[in-house]
This record gives structure tokens, C-alpha cells and sequence, in this order.
């Protein structure tokens, strides 16, 4: 790899202008390709296997209006005063004429008759391309029933699926990273060409992921979260490759041959990192829900462009700049490589060689803090989000907040029966009914309804408590474990979304065994160690812990919530969890890798198990914290987006990177490296002799590479004539 690698970057760097016009090209042609064959997002939430789907598809089957998407229109005067009945029979005539509806519900009157709610059935579900998004639809019909001065907001399914990114994200990303850059560079050259690398290859990563929308159902979030995780890892890797760059140019390599040993060295860095964190996608696939599957598949898709432009542009673009990437107070002066006393003068140096003198207080310290933090988790409560979750700006939380406050809160979440009338007395449905409303829990029990073909009857009960409510997920457990007859099956959104909580709960030790094991042979693989995967993994999950526990404060207890724009606390969304684990996990181990690949070049030139992790401390922790800083500034941005599943997972991620970098990498693992010494490298013979052969460390790019030349500041055209 690191024979192939070096000639990559020699070659693109040799040639930067064929590279860089070979991905104009690329670029033109997925964005068309894409444009052509593209489909569109949509979401899919059925849960092959739960219980309430099997009652979902049977409304589907028999009763089509019972099983289509839902909208919901609430209708209320501020005032207090008693709607018009003739206002509401026009409203629901008006809203009979809306596209894909087949069924309008007589408007439901609040005690006080000042509020009404009419709600829409449609004959596709929410994903079909004809309703995502349909609003407008319902509000040209509301408009045009003349009901002026009424207060008018819209809930359900349909509206919900309206919702889009602001794009706040990407903006307060890439503009702060470009800061950060700058103080790390000293040279605007520098900042800017990881920036413009990484939108290269987002921007070709957006357009797989169109094209894969065309395939498969692909999530409405899922493009977010891909940019999310994909402006990161490219900036990252980007910075990765042009700090490797400027040290070989400053040690007195020509441009061309830097540009060959970086991709060569922190190249490798690169795949590596890239391939755990594509692995760690991977194992989202195993949690069982297709919309998990998609979610994975377009994050991957981000990341894998994200890591070919890195490995290819960069050095082109390297080889353009030249010594201009170099900080105009380096320029000139003599480099002194990490490993020299001069290379140690530095804070990172001197904090190097702190935690190494005092290594088991520093391990001890960083320890109670990250499981201290963790320890909120334990109490964490998940629930797919419902409308009580957005914004109070939007017109979904405002309808779900009218309904509770006339309704009760129980109005937002029915729960539907659906009796098999070939299976079930018609005799024992009535019991279940009326059992039903004796049960305190309830608050009132719908008319049954048989379906044309006489297969299925169904009803409908109101709880008293709210879809999110825990009591909620306790009465439906109930139900099923103790009232409902053999043949009968509970259904409706709040069912479903109870049921995907407990089935993601279920599945997240698989995909947590999956990642682990699968991250842990790769990083055998590539430091030839038994100690260093497990000890990577050990650390990587107590930073996840530790984010999962400031995401429960944060969301769950509202501490400092209101920061991020929420103004209540709300379960953990279920979908948080495992994806912030797929996520984070690869991610923590790119900084593994980046440290690592140091620590070990130092290592096997000095054989020195102390002096190698002061050395290599010293030489990454710098671009590590650089990294970590963009990435963190990546992530806060995505946590100001209104949709409350980015903002957990955009504070989440960002805790866990500024763990990471912070305790682990600058505390935990050069102080536990310190104690292990030469037991970090330790590898049975029977295992070594059975896995591949990969090198991360300097040694195996610089036997590629020709002695360096005089470091005189050459200019960069006798440099390349040189080449």
C-alpha cells in the first residue's frame, strides 16, 4: 500500500493540473448523472418484525384510508367564542378536494367549542413522492374555506414530512474551521485548500447520495447527517496530508517528493481511518430498520469521497502551492524534526513529558471525569421524536400543543385496535371495548368500524398521557400483555414508535459488538498489537459514554437546553444512540490512528516505549487538536438546525470529539501507554503469523523516498525542475 500510495501522490503532485481538471470532470458528471437518474429523499418507517406493523399492514390490506398517511387541521378561536358549524362544513369540504385525500373526518368540537379538529385520511402513504411535503395543498384549502380571524395549524404526518434544513450547519462549519486553519497554518494558502478539498468531495458525495435516493428509501435526515460527518472527516484528513506536507517540505524534500512521502505516511493514516469509519457504517445495517440501512449507506458514500479527494487532490494542489503552505516565519529557517531537543521545545512537548513522568494520577484523573460524566446515561429514556419536540415556530408543535391543552395530551398519540373478525368474536371486541373504557387509562373509547370486506374491525382509544410520556409506553406493554384476545393487534404512530425504541434498544449490543470487534482487527492489523486495540476500544467507548450522559443532561433534564433553542425537555431520540455510537466510534479512531502512526514511527527508530510517546505526542498533538476543533466547531453548527434529531446528535458528536482529543488523547492514552511501555507492542507469534502485513509508521514511505535535498528555501519552479 505504501509503494502505491507514494507513486499517487508523486504523480499528483507531478501533474496538478491534469488531477485537478480529471475531478472538474468527475464532479460535472455525477452532479448530471445525478441530476438525470437522482431520486428524492423519503422516509420509511416501517419495522419488519414489530408487532404494530402486523396490524399496519392489515389496515393497508382491508381498510387503505386507515392506512395511508395523515394530516391533521386544528381550527381555534383565540377569543373563546363557539366556532360556526357552517365555517367547518365548508373548511371540510374544501379539504375533501385535496390531492390523495380519501377521507375527511367530521370536525371533532372541543368542550368549550372553540376549537375544532378535522382530520385527513390519503390514499399513499407519507414516503409517496405526490404528498411529501404537501402542505400547501392545506392551506390553499383552508384559504379558500374563507375562515378568517380563526388561529389555524397543521399537524400530522404530512406536514412533518415539510420540514428542511435551514443549512445554518454547514455555513457556521466550514466558516469557523476556516479560522481555525488559519491560526494553525499561519497561511491562508494552507486553510483554505483542506476547506475547498473537502467540499469537492462533498459535493460528489451529495450526488451519490442523490443517485442512491433513486434505489432505495433514503431518510429526509440522512443527507444531513452524511454532510455532517463528511465536511469533518474531510477537513480533517485534508489537514492530516498538508501538515505531513510541510514538515517533509521543511526537512528539504522537493515538492513532488513530499508530496509522495505524505501520501505515503499520513496517506495511510487516512485509508485506515477512513476504512474504520466505513466500517463502523456498516454495522448500522444490523440494527434491523431499513431507514438505518439508508443512513449508513449515504454517510459511507460522503466519507468514501471525502477520503478519495483527500488522498488524490491534495497532493495536486500541494504541488501547485508549494512553499507557499509553509508560515512565512518557518520559511527559511532550519526544521527541527520531532525527537530533537529543539523538536520538544514546544507546549505539547512539555505537556508530553508531564503526563509520562506522573502517568497514573493523569490515568486516574481523566478516568473519574469521563465516568462521571457517563453516568447520566444509565438514566437515559429514548423515543423516536415526536411534534412536541420542534420548535414552537413550527406549525406542527403549535397544532400538537393546541390539541393537548383541548384535548389532553392522549389526542396527540390514539392508539388503534385492529381485531381480526375471522379469528376474534365479535362478542369478545365488545368486551375488549368496554374493558377498555373502565381502565383509568383511558380517556375514551372510539365507535368500531368493520372493514368493506368484513376481514378486519377497528377502534380507536385515547390515553390520558402524551405520545412521549413513559406511562404511555407502559400502557401499551400492558395491553398486550394482559387484555388483548388472540387475533387482535395494537397499532397506530405512538405503537410504532414504541416499538422501534424497544427494537433499537434490543439491536444496539449487536451493532455495538459488530463495530468494536471489527475496528479493533483492523487497528491489529495495522500496529501489530493485542494491547492497542483493546485499550483503543476501552477508551473510545468511555468517550461515547461520556457524550451519551451530557446528551441525556442536556435533552432529558434541560440543563442548558434552552441554549440550543429547545424549551422543554424531551426523551433521547431513539434513533440517537446507535447512530452517534456507528459514528463516533470511527471517528475516535481516526485520532487513534493519526496518534498512533506517531507514537510507533518513534518506537520502532528508537525502540524507547517512553521517549516514543512523548515523541509522538509532541508531533500530532497539534494537528490532533486542530482537527478536533473543526470538527467540534462541524458539529455545534448542525446542533443549531431546528430538527431536534441533528441538534442531539450535533451537540453529541462535538462533546465526544472534544473528549476525545482533549482526555483521551492528551491524557489517557500517553499515560496508559506509559505504564504499559513495551507491552503496548505485544503480539503472540500464532497471531502475528495470521494477520495481513499493513504499516502505518514513516518508515516504510521514507525507504520510498529520495534523500532530502538542502533545505534553502529553493524557489518552487527549480524545485519541480528538479523533479
Amino acid at each position: 500500500m505504501s509503494s502505491m500510495l507514494y507513486r499517487l501522490g508523486r504523480a499528483t503532485a507531478a501533474h496538478p493540473w491534469r488531477t485537478v481538471s480529471a475531478w472538474l470532470v468527475v464532479v460535472v458528471g455525477v452532479l448530471a448523472l445525478a441530476a438525470s437518474a437522482g431520486g428524492t429523499t423519503q422516509d420509511d418507517w416501517d419495522v419488519p418484525g414489530a408487532d404494530g406493523q402486523v396490524g399496519l399492514d392489515a389496515l393497508r390490506t382491508h381498510l387503505p384510508e386507515s392506512g395511508g398517511a395523515s394530516a391533521l387541521v386544528a381550527i381555534h378561536d383565540s377569543d373563546g367564542d363557539a366556532l360556526a358549524r357552517a365555517d367547518l362544513s365548508r373548511l371540510a369540504s374544501e379539504l375533501e378536494d385535496v390531492p390523495h385525500v380519501v377521507q375527511v373526518s367530521p370536525p371533532r368540537l372541543s368542550e368549550d367549542s372553540d376549537t375544532a379538529l378535522v382530520t385527513l385520511r390519503y390514499d399513499v402513504p407519507v414516503t409517496d413522492h405526490d404528498v411529501m411535503g404537501a402542505l400547501a395543498p392545506l392551506e390553499d384549502a383552508v384559504s379558500a374555506a374563507g375562515v378568517d380571524g380563526l388561529d389555524v395549524a397543521y399537524g400530522g404526518e404530512v406536514p412533518g414530512s415539510a420540514m428542511e434544513m435551514s443549512g445554518r450547519g454547514e455555513l457556521i462549519g466550514v466558516g469557523v474551521a476556516l479560522v481555525i486553519l488559519v491560526l494553525t497554518f499561519g497561511s491562508v494558502v494552507a486553510a483554505g485548500l483542506p476547506v475547498a478539498v473537502a467540499l469537492v468531495g462533498l459535493a460528489v458525495g451529495g450526488a451519490g447520495v442523490t443517485l442512491l435516493a433513486g434505489v432505495i428509501d433514503v431518510s429526509s435526515t440522512a443527507p444531513t447527517v452524511a454532510t455532517m460527518v463528511g465536511l469533518g472527516v474531510g477537513i480533517d484528513y485534508a489537514l492530516l496530508l498538508v501538515t505531513r506536507f510541510v514538515e517533509e517540505l521543511r526537512s528539504g524534500r522537493s515538492t513532488v517528493d513530499a508530496a509522495g512521502t505524505a501520501a505515503a505516511t499520513a496517506g495511510r493514516s487516512v485509508v485506515f481511518a477512513g476504512l474504520t469509519v466505513l466500517v463502523s457504517l456498516t454495522g448500522l445495517g444490523l440494527a434491523g430498520l431499513p431507514t438505518y440501512s439508508a443512513f449508513g449507506a449515504a454517510t459511507a458514500i460522503a466519507v468514501a469521497s471525502v477520503m478519495a479527494t483527500a488522498l488524490t487532490l491534495v497532493p495536486a494542489l500541494c504541488g501547485l502551492a508549494g512553499h507557499r503552505l509553509v508560515p512565512r516565519k518557518h520559511r527559511g529557517r532550519p526544521y527541527e524534526p520531532v525527537g530533537t531537543a529543539g523538536g520538544h521545545a514546544t507546549l505539547t512537548g512539555r505537556w508530553a513529558r508531564r503526563v509520562c513522568a506522573r502517568p497514573l494520577p493523569w490515568a486516574l484523573a481523566a478516568l473519574v471525569a469521563l465516568v462521571a460524566l457517563a453516568a447520566p446515561a444509565l438514566g437515559m429514556r429514548t423515543f423516536p421524536q415526536d411534534a412536541s419536540a420542534d420548535p414552537a415556530s413550527f406549525t406542527t408543535r403549535q397544532a400538537y400543543d393546541l390539541v393537548a391543552d383541548e384535548f389532553g395530551h392522549g389526542a396527540n398519540g390514539p392508539l388503534t385496535f385492529v381485531a381480526d373478525t375471522g379469528a376474534v368474536d365479535p362478542a369478545d371486541t365488545e368486551r375488549l371495548r368496554a374493558d377498555l373504557a373502565d381502565d383509568p387509562r383511558i380517556i375514551s373509547v372510539g365507535p368500531a368500524v368493520t372493514s368493506p370486506d368484513g376481514a378486519i374491525t377497528v377502534f380507536d382509544a385515547q390515553p390520558t398521557t402524551g405520545p412521549q410520556d413513559e406511562r404511555t409506553s407502559d400502557l401499551i406493554a400492558s395491553l398486550r400483555a394482559d387484555a388483548l384476545p388472540a387475533g387482535v393487534e395494537l397499532t397506530g404512530a405512538t405503537v410504532i414508535l414504541t416499538d422501534i425504541s424497544d427494537m433499537l434498544s434490543e439491536r444496539m449490543w449487536v451493532v455495538v459488538g459488530f463495530v468494536v470487534a471489527v475496528s479493533m482487527l483492523l487497528l491489529a492489523m495495522m500496529f501489530r498489537s493485542v494491547v492497542v486495540p483493546i485499550k483503543a476500544a476501552t477508551m473510545n467507548l468511555l468517550s461515547i459514554g461520556a457524550a451519551y450522559g451530557v446528551v441525556t443532561l442536556v435533552f432529558q433534564h434541560g440543563w442548558g437546553s434552552s441554549l440550543l433553542g429547545m424549551d422543554r425537555a424531551v426523551p433521547v431520540s431513539s434513533w440517537v444512540p446507535i447512530l452517534m455510537f456507528a459514528i463516533l466510534f470511527g471517528l475516535s479512531m481516526d485520532y487513534e490512528v493519526f496518534l498512533l502512526s506517531r507514537i510507533r514511527e518513534a518506537w520502532l527508530r528508537t525502540g524507547d516505549a517512553r521517549g516514543s510517546v512523548v515523541a509522538g505526542l509532541s508531533s500530532s498533538a497539534r494537528v490532533i487538536s486542530s482537527a478536533a476543533a473543526i470538527m467540534v466547531a462541524v458539529f455545534l453548527g448542525f446542533a443549531t438546525e431546528d430538527t431536534v434529531l441533528v441538534k442531539m446528535l450535533g451537540l453529541g458528536m462535538a462533546v465526544a470529539v472534544a473528549l476525545d482529543a482533549t482526555l483521551v488523547r492528551l491524557v489517557l492514552v500517553p499515560a496508559t501507554m506509559t505504564l504499559l511501555g513495551r507491552g503496548n507492542w505485544w503480539l503472540p507469534p500464532w497471531i502475528d503469523r495470521r494477520l495481513p502485513h499493513v504499516r502505518a509508521e514513516r518508515d516504510a514511505g521514507a525507504a520510498l523516498a529520495p534523500p532530502p535535498v538542502s533545505s534553502d528555501g529553493a524557489p518552487e519552479e527549480r524545485e519541480r525542475a528538479r523533479a
